[in-house]
């Protein structure tokens, strides 16, 4: 298989994009399995309504908006009514990340 420039250069953009794409991948594998590692610091009862949900095959992402006054997207496996109150815990991990979950 003999090389030539102009066969080089044809294929640079796809292998740019390849390249690009998995140096993305790999710090957002890496972010996320950190925070997974991380242990739980402090959970926070708060109270929110069920706005509005889209659900696919396995789960639901429900839009959440909290006594603050602020909106907040959540996936669930369980499902909640629209319009309903519902109990939210805020999780802090060890290392500063914050999420929203419903309360078991």
């Amino acid at each position: 298989m003999s090389w030539t420039y102009a066969g080089i250069k044809r294929d640079a953009p796809g292998v740019v994009l390849i390249v690009a794409m998995f140096a993305m991948m790999v710090p957002s594998a890496l972010y996320k399995w950190t925070n997974d590692a991380s242990p739980i610091r402090s959970v926070e009862p708060i109270h929110a309504t069920v706005k509005s949900a889209q659900s696919d095959h396995d789960h639901t992402l429900y839009l959440v908006s909290l006594e603050s006054g602020s909106s907040i997207l959540v996936d669930d496996d369980r499902p909640h009514l629209i319009g309903a109150t519902a109990n939210m815990e805020r999780v802090t991990r060890e290392n500063g990340m914050v999420f929203y979950r419903f309360a078991k």
